[in-house]
C-alpha cells in the first residue's frame, strides 16, 4: 500500500479559490493478534509493516529479538497481522492505564505507566557526536523526508552513527515512525546501543522512553524536548539534544556526549 493519496482540494491564494490535486498521508489500523489473541490495534502508516510490529512487540518487552517470532503472516488488505511466538505469553500485565508511583525499578521516578518502567532501559552507551555531526544528521535525515515533503502529514525518524544514516522511516504516529526503525534493526540483526536517533519532532516523554526501550544514548531533534522528557534522560543516561537549526542546538542532558569540533 501507498502512504499517500491524492485529493482534489480548494487552494485559497491572493484572494483567489482554486481547485487543485494535492497529496494526503494515508491513515491505515492494523491489529495485531499473538497466539490468536487480539492484542492491539495501531493506527499507522501503511508500509514497512511487519517492521512496525516487530518493534512494536520487543518495545512492549513481549519479545526480546527476532527469532521470538515463530511465524508472522500479515494481511495487509484486511489489516491484521497473526503473530505465532515461539511460547505462550501472557498480556494480563499489558496495562497501558495503569499510573506508576515510586522509584520504578530503580531506574526512573517520571515514568506514567508500568510497562514503560518495565522495560525502558538505561543506557551504557558510550557513543559520542560532534556539534558537526549533530547538524549534519538532522540535514540528512531532512532529505530523506520525502513523504512529509509531499504532504505535510507525518513524523521523520532515523537511525545512524557518526557517519551518516543507517535506516530512515516516517509515519503518520511518531511512536510507529521509532518503532519501524527498532523493528529494522531487529529483523537484520543490527546493534542499537551506539546508535543515534534523530528525530523531525517534540522529544516528549513518550519519545523518550521509547527511546530508552530502544537503547539508544543520544536524541537528536529539530524540535524541543519537555521537562518530563528531560528529567527521564537525566535518570536514563540519554543525551538529549534539541532545537537542531541553523547551526545552532541545546543539549538538555548529559553533554559529555557531545565533543568540539578538531580544532576548535
Amino acid at each position: 500500500m501507498k502512504p499517500t493519496s491524492k485529493r482534489k482540494v480548494m487552494h485559497y491564494s491572493s484572494n483567489q479559490m482554486t481547485k487543485i490535486e494535492d497529496a494526503v498521508a494515508e491513515e491505515f489500523p492494523l491489529t495485531i493478534y499473538l497466539n490468536e489473541v487480539e492484542f492491539a490495534t495501531l493506527v499507522c502508516s501503511p508500509e514497512h509493516l511487519e517492521e512496525l510490529v516487530i518493534g512494536f512487540l520487543a518495545s512492549e518487552g513481549v519479545i526480546r529479538r527476532f527469532n521470538d517470532i515463530e511465524k508472522m503472516n500479515m494481511d495487509e488488505h484486511g489489516g491484521f497481522c497473526h503473530i505465532r511466538l515461539d511460547r505462550r505469553v501472557s498480556t494480563d500485565h499489558f496495562t497501558y492505564s495503569k499510573r506508576v508511583i515510586g522509584s520504578c525499578c530503580g531506574k526512573s521516578r517520571q515514568f506514567y505507566f508500568q510497562n514503560d518502567a518495565d522495560t525502558a532501559k538505561v543506557s551504557m552507551s558510550k557513543s559520542t557526536l560532534t556539534p558537526t555531526q549533530c547538524i549534519q544528521l538532522i540535514e540528512k535525515m531532512q532529505q530523506r523526508s520525502t513523504v512529509f515533503k509531499e504532504t505535510g502529514g507525518i513524523h521523520n525518524a532515523s537511525m545512524g552513527t557518526a557517519d551518516g544514516l543507517v535506516v530512515h522511516r516516517g509515519d503518520i504516529g511518531r511512536h510507529n515512525a521509532l518503532d519501524k526503525l527498532y523493528g529494522y534493526c531487529l529483523t537484520n540483526h543490527i546493534t542499537v546501543r551506539d546508535k543515534v536517533l534523530v528525530f523531525s519532532g517534540r522529544i516528549s516523554s513518550e519519545v523518550l522512553a521509547k527511546a530508552a526501550k530502544i537503547g539508544v544514548g543520544i536524541v537528536l531533534s529539530k524540535s524541543a524536548p519537555t521537562n518530563l522528557a528531560i528529567k527521564m534522560a537525566d535518570d536514563l543516561n540519554i543525551t538529549t539534544v534539541g532545537f537542531i537549526r541553523g547551526g545552532s542546538f541545546n543539549i538538555y542532558s548529559h553533554s559529555w556526549r557531545i565533543e568540539k569540533d578538531s580544532g576548535n
